[in-house]
């Protein structure tokens, strides 16, 4: 058990999964002290045909939560010890319906007071404990049930990569790293456009002459995301070739530069911040939502592939 202590709770499935196998052995024990013929892996199965009803391989898998292949492998194994029949009652040729067999129904009569005595011990067992398992195995499937683990895990991912990253103004070194990660996005989903040319190629003159702003996102001091602010009239800014390298995808960059984005136009005495994307960049429309645009009708945009336009009140 040191092993477990040293790796702590990173090795919760793998504790777990011992803690399951030492259940399992010493009940494989309990049944044969009361002379029932039945591994443990099978008491799902059975409990949930032990009311009478017959039910398909679909039903079972649904109702003790294991998958459709795990537990056609039970029934062919029950099937072979004589636990369960084949229902005659199926309308459906398609469907493998089970029920318990005769032989099953005594077991279930015998088993009874098994039942009792294993439920009496558990709960001995459990007083015995500063903490009650079963409600934390509970607290812990509705958790995993809202968020599974690796979701979980790749949030601290991002959360930890996140803290690495630096938003910075622009800075003329950066220049070629502004073209190179705009169009870099932009022909893998789209094509380069004029206006493309001319904010890329001539950012000072384009962007930050007029009173905007470029902010990069560096990552271990390498430029990998950026984001423009364009100066709009009516105290707008347009957001604007926001980018991020596929090599530095899944660390949150985009939110990052986004907020920041936000920050700024805000320092500047902005009242609203504009956009325009095409629906079918769906992480980035996301985005957009998560930061707080919502959908309007602008004016006809210069490019071909925009459809879909956003607007922040700040």
């Amino acid at each position: 058990m040191d092993i477990y202590n040293k790796m702590g709770k990173m090795a919760l499935g793998s504790r777990l999964r011992r803690l399951s196998e030492t259940l399992t052995e010493q009940a494989g024990q309990v049944y044969q002290l009361y002379n029932i013929d039945m591994q443990p892996k099978w008491f799902p199965v059975f409990y949930a045909l032990s009311t009478g009803e017959t039910k398909s391989i679909v039903q079972l898998a649904r109702e003790i939560g294991q998958s459709h292949p795990s537990v056609s492998i039970l029934v062919k194994e029950m099937l072979k010890a004589g636990l369960i029949q084949n229902s005659s009652n199926s309308n459906d040729g398609r469907k493998s319906n089970v029920q318990l067999s005769d032989w099953g129904v005594k077991i279930n009569e015998r088993i009874q007071v098994q039942y009792a005595d294993v439920n009496a011990a558990v709960e001995k067992a459990i007083g015995e404990t500063q903490h009650d398992i079963w409600r934390a195995i509970e607290e812990w499937e509705f958790l995993l049930e809202q968020k599974d683990l690796l979701k979980r895990v790749e949030q601290e991912k991002k959360l930890r990569e996140s803290r690495d990253v630096e938003i910075v103004d622009y800075q003329p070194k950066y220049k070629q790293a502004f073209k190179d990660l705009n169009e870099e996005w932009i022909t893998t989903h789209f094509k380069m456009e004029e206006s493309d040319y001319k904010a890329l190629d001539h950012p000072e003159e384009y962007i930050l002459n007029k009173g905007g702003y470029i902010l990069m996102a560096l990552y271990h001091d390498e430029p990998v995301g950026t984001c423009a602010l364009i100066k709009m009239e009516n105290h707008t800014f347009e957001l604007a070739k926001m980018a991020v390298s596929p090599k530095a995808k899944g660390k949150g960059i985009g939110l990052l530069l986004g907020n920041a984005a936000i920050n700024t136009a805000r320092q500047a005495g902005a009242k609203q911040l504009y956009l325009e994307s095409n629906t079918v960049l769906k992480p980035a429309i996301n985005l957009y939502h998560k930061l707080g645009f919502t959908k309007i009708i602008g004016v006809p945009s210069p490019y071909e592939r925009c459809n879909i336009q956003m607007s922040l009140k700040l």
